[in-house]
């Protein structure tokens, strides 16, 4: 075959596709060891407590490649959150189309937690609590997931008055996370989380009646 048949199968940076999507696994692959490293780090010794160096070797990678991936370490926090958004909106997406929006983000949200371990969900909620810098981060967490699950709820509107009852609920929803949350850490955490979140809502439609 001759060169010039393979410069045209090739892409403008020169590169297969098979390599360039073999480096993208790659590093999506070394985030997601890095936040998982840096979570257990966490929650076993504190937020403090933890370095940078402590998260690159439990990751096996050097410190200059954790800046490759992450700034800092509140950085490492917000993907973890973010990953948890994006499972949430995946979930109000998957409802069957004759539940309400409302009963949409509570069976969404229930089945996201239903994934997550209450003892490390627990001990994130407390090691968020207790840190001013993660608690800001916090704060923007919310406000990215609000909108989040606006775009998932929107999607399933048909008219412009659905559109903004898709604001509305997503408005709704978050604060019942953020209050639930709140509340269920306050209760000693003892109750499984989807039951919490049930319980929550059946308040928020106590309130709407």
């Amino acid at each position: 075959m001759k060169a010039s048949k393979v410069a045209r199968k090739l892409p403008a940076d020169g590169k297969s596709p098979d390599v360039t999507g073999l480096r993208q696994r790659k590093r999506q692959e070394t985030r997601a060891r890095l936040t998982r490293a840096a979570m257990a780090l966490f929650l076993e010794r504190g937020f403090e407590a933890t370095t940078i160096d402590d998260i690159a070797v439990a990751a096996d990678v050097s410190r200059r490649s954790f800046f490759h991936y992450f700034a800092s370490k509140e950085d490492v926090v917000a993907a973890w959150q973010e990953g948890a958004a994006a499972a949430l909106v995946a979930e109000i997406i998957a409802r069957p189309a004759g539940e309400s929006m409302l009963t949409a983000a509570e069976n969404a949200i229930a089945g996201a937690i239903k994934r997550i371990d209450p003892a490390e969900a627990a001990a994130m909620s407390r090691l968020k609590r207790d840190n001013p810098a993660l608690q800001a981060r916090d704060q923007l967490k919310y406000e990215k997931l609000e909108r989040a699950l606006a775009e998932g709820l929107a999607q399933r509107a048909r008219t412009k008055s659905d559109r903004l009852k898709a604001r509305l609920v997503a408005m709704i929803a978050t604060g019942a996370m953020r209050v639930g949350g709140e509340s269920w850490i306050g209760e000693g955490a003892r109750e499984k989380p989807e039951v919490f979140v049930k319980r929550t809502f059946d308040a928020i439609r106590a309130i709407l009646k």
